[in-house]
This record gives structure tokens, C-alpha cells and sequence, in this order.
């Protein structure tokens, strides 16, 4: 059963940047077909996919975000990245990160989301 843990910090001001790591385990980020992906749920609304990086190394971002996002890999740590850039208050939400299987076409694996909010 592969595991997906996020971690960073929960508070971060405005204008910085949000930055969260997820440790995939049971698992290689490099395995063909699989898709690593951050999606968030901001309060009371639905959630909205960030971006991926794919088992292959290349990213894919939400056009809406695509200026602020980046999506980075450590392998030798099964690792993956979310940097968010110039944050504001509207990006408080739980972050998810989560695999996609080309397989089974469909989200398979979550981890327990991290709650970031952005206060000063």
C-alpha cells in the first residue's frame, strides 16, 4: 500500500512562499504510469487540482496558478515539491498530495492533507 505524507508549515505570510514536501512510501515517484499530484481544498469550497510531476520528471500546472507554481522531485529521497509563490490569504487551504495511476485512470492514493494558512 503506498503512503503519502505531506509536511511543511501550517502558517505563512502574505507575499512569501509556501513550500510542501510529500514523502511517498511503499512506492518509487519514478514508477511508469503514476502521477504526483497536489490538489487543495480551500474553506467551504471544493477542491481545485494544482499541479503534477510525472513519474517521467515532467510537470503539468492549473493554468490559473501556473505563475506561481512550481513542482520539483527528489528521488533519491521519494520525494516530491509544491512551491507556491506570492501567497495571499485566498490560498488557506488543506493541501493533498496524491497519486494518479495511468492505469486505473483515477486519483488512488492520498495522503492526509496539511492544513496552510496565510496570515500575517
Amino acid at each position: 500500500q503506498v503512503q503519502l505524507q505531506e509536511s511543511g508549515p501550517g502558517l505563512v505570510k502574505p507575499s512569501q512562499t509556501l513550500s510542501l514536501t510529500c514523502t511517498v512510501s511503499s512506492g518509487s515517484i519514478t514508477t511508469a504510469g503514476y502521477y504526483w499530484s497536489w490538489i487543495r481544498q480551500p474553506p467551504g469550497k471544493g477542491l481545485e487540482w494544482i499541479g503534477y510531476i510525472a513519474y517521467s520528471g515532467s510537470s503539468w500546472y492549473n493554468p490559473s496558478l501556473k505563475s506561481r507554481t512550481s513542482i520539483s522531485r527528489d528521488t533519491s529521497k521519494n520525494q516530491f515539491t509544491l512551491q507556491l509563490t506570492s501567497v495571499t490569504p485566498e490560498d488557506t487551504a488543506v493541501y493533498y498530495c496524491v497519486s494518479w495511476s495511468a492505469l486505473i485512470r483515477a486519483y488512488n492514493y492520498w495522503g492526509q492533507g496539511t492544513q496552510v494558512t496565510v496570515s500575517s
